[in-house]
């Protein structure tokens, strides 16, 4: 006697998705993120596959947010400038986490303007929209404590040119500056050696950038 397989035509429409589904899923990548702040140091967060990057058309800017008390770097459109930062892979396209810690932000999927060594891959980048992002005031400073965690990943990630390209073409260093280093105020501040300190401190020194008073730097 011979058994034949009988597959009923609903249940056979459910393996076929089922084949698809799975058959996409295993060459699906997981997407990436640019970041160009404080994500460049990779102590801040725990992502993988995390490699330098530049994204070409974009600039950084310090700017306010209705969202936020203090400043923060965001990325703005410029053609004749770019960024240098680091991506990033997110696990199954779960930004939940990225989203809330920039929840400030936009997230802005990225082209061709994006080199990196990862492959054909998705990359966004998170900047404030359009409209809701304002000149900084004294009542938004800028906090030193996150400057230091930028400083500190440029320096590990990119050298004292990577350094030396954040302090240099990052437009609005005329922001007041809060000195937080004591007890500070960024929930994501880095300990320092005296080495990066000084790198701050000298960058902020050369571009006349002001501390908020009452906060001398050191």
């Amino acid at each position: 006697m011979r058994w034949r397989y009988v597959i009923r035509p609903r249940r056979f429409r459910q393996e076929l998705e089922y084949n698809r589904m799975r058959g996409h899923s295993m060459i699906m990548q997981d997407p990436f993120f640019f970041g160009y702040g404080s994500l460049v140091n990779r102590r801040t967060h725990s992502f993988q596959n995390a490699q330098p990057a530049r994204v070409s058309g974009w600039r950084r800017a310090w700017r306010r947010s209705p969202f936020r008390d203090v400043c923060y770097l965001t990325a703005v459109p410029d053609r004749e400038d770019y960024i240098e930062g680091l991506i990033a892979s997110v696990p199954g396209a779960n930004w939940a986490v990225l989203d809330e810690r920039e929840r400030a932000y936009a997230r802005v999927p990225l082209g061709s303007e994006v080199q990196h060594s990862a492959g054909a891959v998705e990359v966004a980048i998170y900047a404030i929209e359009r409209g809701h992002h304002h000149t900084p005031t004294d009542d938004n400073p800028v906090l030193l404590s996150y400057i230091d965690v930028v400083v500190q990943g440029y320096l590990s990630e990119f050298g004292m040119a990577g350094v030396t390209h954040f302090f240099e073409t990052t437009e609005g260093w005329h922001a007041p500056i809060l000195n937080d280093r004591l007890a500070p105020i960024y929930p994501r501040a880095q300990t320092l050696t005296e080495e990066e300190r000084a790198l701050v401190d000298e960058g902020l020194s050369r571009l006349s950038a002001k501390v908020k008073q009452g906060y001398p730097l050191g």
